[in-house]
């Protein structure tokens, strides 16, 4: 007696993605394009584990009010609490502790990987996505920083995005810090301090500017503010002489690096921190402006803060300015793909001493669909470029004698293993992204000769059909017949033709 089988119902848990082949493709071939520029500034690979101590992680998240939030964390065997790492770098702030007097100092090192975060799904926001990161753990000059800046523009440029159509843009924490003691007394004199609690309270405010503008800074800052939901957010109710203060350092702008210390340093004058913050702001630039990165590149700006909490010094953040529209139908630049900056403490919950570093990292996933809305990558590219079809059965020796010839002269080729219908096989060849097909029959084979499809130039050519499309597909003006003895070379000639 049969029973009946229970059926699962397929399902996917909420803010993961499934991602077909030629996505992973292009996102490996961008990968590599970065890794390029990376290794040529000296970095090295590195992995770590996806899974680490929840305590060695550490929880610096913008998101995390309490002390397992934000991650998806579990107990292990022993009992002791583990997680899915949220990033790179506090993985690596504990692979330098463990390994210290091993490591070559300064210690350069980039990794690219999954990370994951307990966070509100959305579009275009996902609970695991790729980082690719590189840093320098064990120097405490600031030309580690300009450099940073320096491959966060070169790698972009190396993706294809044109300059005017990126910007590097850099602060520094202590300058924040030297705001802080102002906003503190809440006048000029400087001299205050916050409590830690309210002082990131108050940048994590600031680092919403590009979401809520000006206004809504300033609502969170004071009594607070509804979120597009409806929701109130509790304001930090700072007075309105304070909200003044951090309003005046946002509005600061200048086309300048130099413009914008100068401004700044009005602002900042009376705190210690602040001109220490200045003064780094200042090497970075000279050491930019030495390396040809002039301010269409890479520029200084007030209102760069970055949510993490473990930064302590110059942060930086690549945007991209062309304009998209957004899932509401608004025009608005691309934004953020790369930020960092540096974290001089990191290693210190390990030590008991200051290790300083700094570094950068990428949003893969966000990056490649801005290439892709650019047009600088492709999702169509297959693996294997050629198929060789199977028109006769009986010349199924002589298919795998044609793959295997494109395949040691170094062409990735396919043989169809799929249905003997040609119609079908030409279906498949376009979805997969194919660049060129292989025909051969009995004729064909009798004569000693090959017939070659351009899938690429027949798709270019049969947008201008019409309607006499019958006759055109008989005419086949994008397939050639070729002596048997060219088809190596006819096939490299095509797939240079389509790059």
């Amino acid at each position: 007696m049969n029973e009946k089988v229970r059926r699962i119902e397929p399902r996917r848990l909420k803010g993961f993605r499934d991602l077909s082949g030629d996505v992973v493709s292009a996102r490996e071939r961008m990968i590599a394009a970065v890794r390029a520029v990376y290794e040529r500034y000296g970095f090295t690979p590195l992995e770590t584990p996806a899974l680490e101590f929840v305590d060695c992680l550490g929880k610096f998240l913008p998101e995390s009010d309490q002390p397992d939030a934000g991650v998806f964390s579990f107990r292990d065997e022993d009992e002791a609490w583990v997680a899915l790492r949220y990033d790179l770098t506090a993985p690596l702030s504990r692979y330098v502790a463990m390994n210290l007097n091993d490591l070559p100092m300064p210690f350069r090192r980039y990794q690219v990987g999954p990370v994951w975060r307990v966070e509100k799904p959305g579009p275009g926001r996902f609970r695991e996505f790729y980082q690719f990161d590189f840093d320098t753990v064990g120097s405490a000059s600031m030309l580690a920083d300009a450099e940073a800046c320096m491959i966060m523009s070169e790698t972009l440029e190396a993706l294809g995005i044109a300059r005017g159509d990126y910007i590097i843009r850099v602060n520094n924490r202590k300058v924040l810090n030297g705001v802080l003691e102002r906003v503190a007394r809440g006048d000029a004199d400087g001299g205050g301090a916050l409590d830690p609690a309210a002082a990131l309270a108050i940048l994590r405010s600031i680092d919403k500017l590009d979401k809520v503008g000006i206004e809504g800074v300033e609502q969170l800052l004071g009594r607070g503010r509804k979120d597009e939901s409806g929701a109130f957010i509790k304001g930090i109710e700072l007075l309105p002489e304070q909200i003044r203060l951090v309003r005046d350092y946002l509005e600061i702008r200048s086309d300048s690096r130099t413009g914008l210390l100068s401004a700044l340093t009005g602002l900042v004058e009376a705190s210690t921190v602040g001109r220490e913050g200045l003064d780094e702001l200042r090497q970075i630039d000279e050491a930019l402006t030495a390396g040809g990165f002039s301010a269409d590149r890479v520029t200084f700006d007030s209102t760069v803060v970055r949510g993490l909490e473990y930064y302590t010094g110059p942060v930086f953040e690549g945007a991209l300015t062309f304009e998209i529209k957004d899932d509401d139908g608004q025009v608005r630049q691309f934004g953020s793909v790369f930020g960092g900056g540096r974290y001089d403490e990191l290693v210190k919950r390990f030590l008991g001493r200051e290790i300083p570093a700094t570094g950068a990292s990428i949003g893969v996933d966000r990056l490649l669909s801005a290439l892709t809305h650019l047009g600088k990558v492709s999702t169509r590219t297959a693996t294997a470029p050629v198929l060789v079809t199977r028109l006769d059965k009986t010349l199924t020796a002589e298919y795998q004698r044609i793959a295997s010839e494109l395949r040691d002269a170094g062409i990735n080729a396919e043989l169809y293993v799929g249905t003997q219908n040609i119609g079908k096989q030409f279906q498949y060849a376009s979805r997969s992204g194919k660049v060129a097909c292989i025909v051969m029959g009995s004729d064909e084979l009798g004569r000693g000769e090959v017939s070659i499809k351009d899938l690429r130039l027949g798709e270019e050519l049969s947008k201008d059909v019409g309607e006499d499309r019958k006759r055109w597909l008989e005419q086949q003006p994008a397939q050639a017949t070729v002596p048997r003895t060219q088809l190596v070379e006819h096939v490299r000639g095509l797939l240079r033709k389509w790059g």
